[in-house]
């Protein structure tokens, strides 16, 4: 925090009494705010390895490290009488689902609610300084929260990420009844809260941008130098860039290598990496060679018809987004418009099944929706 009043020290949970206290505060709050610290940038598998509460009285930071277990933290963020209060919450919730399994009932995302207000700037940073003169040191944005004991000044950057949330959702909260946006945005809440990863099940090679370039051949290989970078990273506790890039592995793809000193033409590919990797890599190349083609599944070539209804539904959003100043997905998120063109509904009724994640949208624009569906049907 810079040029700002000091606040007192935030309370450290890392025993099951302090725990225990905690939980008994936080039943009894109407309103906590949230937010998680990950060690994604330093170990193979990403773990959630602070959480962050405040109330209005006091900021909490619970060590889930010190092995004591958070499992009773669930009931809090499942109870629907308890607003939960994040900043971006999507990856936090996918944090706290994929380690922990908890749930999530009446959550509140402050940067949703800006965006649906279209504010210009979303960072929490920027709408702290906006709205509450702080200004926040972003100098461990990308530390190691998995570092033991926690260093004072991180402890202190990390509650400032929900010491304000909570007087900022007031704010916000108010802006959005004054728009009558308040539906819109409870309705984006409660995706949120449903926010699970779903990338466990893809192939390796699909997080290498650029993959779907290559031959069937080559992407064999990319395949192998992929499960190559995964073992060394897992043996490492390191993520699988840190080992190597994925434009090093694309490159390596496409080309023509057989040798060590092929291999040293590759841009990206320091000497200290050559030294490290040249025998795994060659070994991942060959092994890619001799396997099967990868043949992607290719979507079929969607319908003329298809196509001509999403743009017209693409321009129709594009227009009332300039004209109501903010992103085109507040308009209607971007899956849900596909469905509709695919689906092309030929009732307010087929609408409405398609749209039932969204009801306060289907409210709002089911009359121009069907009119551009039937204008060229």
């Amino acid at each position: 925090m810079v040029n700002n009043e000091p606040l007192p020290h935030p309370i450290y949970i890392d025993t099951a009494n302090a725990l225990r206290s905690l939980l008994q505060t936080l039943r009894s709050e109407k309103c906590i705010a949230v937010d998680t610290e990950s060690d994604s940038l330093y170990v193979y598998h990403e773990k959630v390895c602070l959480i962050q509460f405040s109330t209005r009285a006091a900021d909490y930071l619970v060590d889930p490290l010190s092995e004591i277990d958070v499992s009773g933290l669930g009931e809090v963020f499942a109870d629907p009488d308890i607003e939960k209060v994040f900043h971006a919450a999507e990856y936090d919730i996918i944090c706290l689902r994929r380690d922990y399994g908890f749930e999530f009932e009446n959550i509140f995302d402050t940067m949703q609610a800006a965006r649906i207000l279209g504010l210009p700037k979303l960072g929490l940073s920027s709408l702290l300084e906006e709205y509450f003169q702080v200004t926040v040191d972003k100098r461990f944005q990308k530390a190691n929260w998995g570092k033991r004991p926690l260093p004072p000044a991180m402890a202190d950057y990390a509650r400032l990420d929900t010491h304000y949330l909570i007087p900022l959702h007031e704010r916000l909260s108010l802006a959005l009844q004054d728009a009558n946006k308040m539906k819109i945005a409870r309705e984006d809440f409660l995706r949120i809260s449903r926010s699970i990863c779903s990338e466990n099940d893809k192939p390796l090679y699909t997080a290498v941008h650029g993959y779907h370039t290559l031959s069937p051949q080559q992407l064999a290989v990319l395949a192998q130098l992929c499960h190559y970078r995964e073992r060394v990273a897992m043996q490492a506790d390191l993520p699988p860039f840190k080992i190597l890039s994925s434009s090093v592995l694309l490159d390596i793809a496409r080309s023509d290598i057989s040798s060590i000193t092929d291999l040293s033409s590759i841009s990206g590919l320091s000497e200290k990496l050559l030294h490290r990797h040249a025998r795994g890599l060659l070994d991942a190349i060959q092994q890619g060679r001799s396997d099967p083609p990868i043949h992607l599944d290719r979507r079929p070539k969607p319908s003329d018809a298809y196509i001509a209804r999403l743009e017209r539904l693409k321009k129709w959003r594009q227009h009332l987004a300039r004209e109501k100043a903010v992103e085109s997905d507040v308009i209607l998120p971007r899956e849900i418009m596909e469905e509709i063109a695919k689906q092309h509904p030929s009732s307010p009724q087929q609408l409405e099944a398609l749209m039932r994640d969204v009801p306060e949208r289907f409210q709002q624009h089911q009359h121009a929706i069907m009119h551009i569906l039937k204008e060229h049907s």
